[in-house]
């Protein structure tokens, strides 16, 4: 089942490659929506398996890699049926004639690369699978084809391509602690000879890495392509970005500090992220402030979450962090998915053009309003809960410094965010200049459910979810 997880998406994006054109566009959705239901229900059945080593151990299932798959699939199935309904209303502006007929083709391998970075147990097999996401995801960017997402998708591939890069000297570095030991390039034998690395080559591979990993993770100051590719991508493929490929990279980042853990290189790898985490915090208090695109806002508000994971992993509260992965990918979607109908609605990204909203598309108005709330961290939603577990966490550590700056950059942007998203919501019914009545109910349907499952596990976790994330956790250093 892992590797037909893998070659299936594959397998249907080298068929659709094939069915070109306009009229065929239907059909190429059909195959899209069968890579994704298949994908989501093997996922589900690996829930069921032990763990298990396929493909001469370059594949393996853990906890920590199918925590992961499992959101990456789950939010692929939403997109997947919310692209149905979402296209019918761009079709008469945006055809799929020539080369545009790549997006499905593009959204299947983007979905194996994805499923490989989490399958990955060796560490060159991690890096193909990364970059391979960037490969398939660019052509996504620029698919409205004005000169925004041209720039969009350039600046994606460039600044993505060169952290790779980085990460693959950093990944050279990592090798040559091993001193020639280290023969199979898994991440298991890896932190089995931890105690005879070279640390002076492991904490320079590190930093590589983090540097490398972290680009592509949007951490600040590296996550220039982030706001233009999450603003000029249709709303569906940026809420992949932001709640599937930034995980990836995260996932990156901490099959490598699972390796520094068991080399006693805790506190470096701990002081890095913590850096990193905070100066991510900083950038999007600033950034988010006075922001006028509200796609633009959302991610920025990415570069502020992913702030979070690295400062939760820093302060060494895993579990925390973990559920914070799951809450922020829940809830960005959720916020993505629906400021897609906000801009069929109104038709501009500009957040001070769009008034009334609960009362000219009360459907959308609500879920915005939840979704805002929510990855502001407003209670009772999910993200609340997982934020404050950090925050308890690192207080319990002893970091009251950097916990006093957590506070403070969330502060600001929760105030911040709200100004916007509720100037957005309030004010008077608006008088739309085009038709709107004939929405799909198929946009609406799994920005519902995400929202349902924001309030629902900000409300309450189920004994099987926390032991699967108790699980996950130990991998990365154990604890709550």
């Amino acid at each position: 089942m892992p590797v037909a997880l893998v070659a299936l998406p594959i397998l249907l994006g080298l068929l659709t490659l094939f069915i070109r054109g306009e009229a065929k566009r239907r059909l190429r959705r059909f195959f899209l929506v069968v890579g994704a239901v298949f994908h989501f229900g093997g996922v589900i059945s690996l829930h069921l398996r032990s763990t298990e080593n396929l493909l001469q151990g370059f594949i393996q299932i853990d906890a920590l890699g199918l925590l992961f798959l499992t959101i990456i699939s789950l939010l692929f199935f939403l997109v997947a049926i919310y692209s149905l309904g979402y296209f019918q209303h761009e079709r008469e502006k945006y055809t799929e004639e020539g080369v545009s007929h790549l997006y499905v083709p593009c959204m299947l391998f983007f979905l194996a690369a994805m499923t490989l970075a989490t399958l990955a147990s060796q560490v060159g097999v991690l890096w193909i699978a990364i970059e391979g996401t960037t490969i398939a995801s660019a052509p996504l960017i620029y698919y409205h084809r004005h000169h925004q997402a041209l720039e969009a998708a350039w600046k994606y591939l460039l600044m993505c391509s060169v952290g790779i890069a980085i990460a693959l000297l950093g990944i050279f570095f990592v090798i040559a602690s091993g001193k020639g030991s280290v023969t199979d390039l898994s991440f298991s034998t890896f932190i089995a000879n931890a105690a005879s690395l070279d640390h002076r080559w492991l904490r320079i591979g590190f930093i590589l890495i983090l540097v490398g990993f972290g680009t592509k993770m949007g951490l600040a100051p590296l996550h220039n392509w982030l706001p233009d590719a999450h603003s000029e991508a249709p709303s569906q493929v940026s809420a992949l970005l932001s709640g599937a490929l930034l995980n990836c990279a995260f996932l990156g980042i901490l099959r490598f500090y699972q390796v520094l853990m068991a080399a006693g290189l805790s506190d470096f790898a701990q002081k890095l992220l913590v850096c990193f985490g905070l100066i991510s915090l900083f950038v999007a208090a600033v950034f988010i402030t006075g922001q006028r695109d509200y796609k633009r806002m959302l991610a920025y508000s990415s570069v502020e979450h992913m702030g979070i994971m690295a400062l939760g992993v820093g302060w060494g509260v895993q579990f925390g962090t973990l559920l914070h992965v799951i809450n922020h990918s829940l809830t960005k979607g959720l916020l993505f998915l629906t400021a897609g109908q906000i801009l069929i609605a109104y038709r501009t990204k500009n957040a001070f053009e769009v008034r009334g909203l609960l009362k000219t598309v009360p459907e959308s108005g609500w879920l915005f309003l939840i979704g805002g709330l929510a990855i502001a961290g407003s209670p009772p939603f999910s993200p609340f809960i997982s934020e404050f577990l950090i925050l308890r966490g690192g207080l319990n550590q002893g970091y009251w410094l950097s916990s006093f700056f957590y506070l403070l950059f969330l502060g600001i942007i929760f105030v911040s965010m709200s100004r916007i998203v509720l100037r957005m919501v309030q004010g008077e019914r608006q008088q739309l200049s085009f038709r709107h009545e004939s929405s799909s109910r198929l946009i609406f349907f799994p920005p519902i459910l995400l929202a349902l499952l924001v309030l629902v596990f900000g409300l309450y976790l189920p004994a099987p979810m926390i032991s699967f994330l108790q699980a996950a956790a130990h991998l990365i250093g154990g604890g709550l």
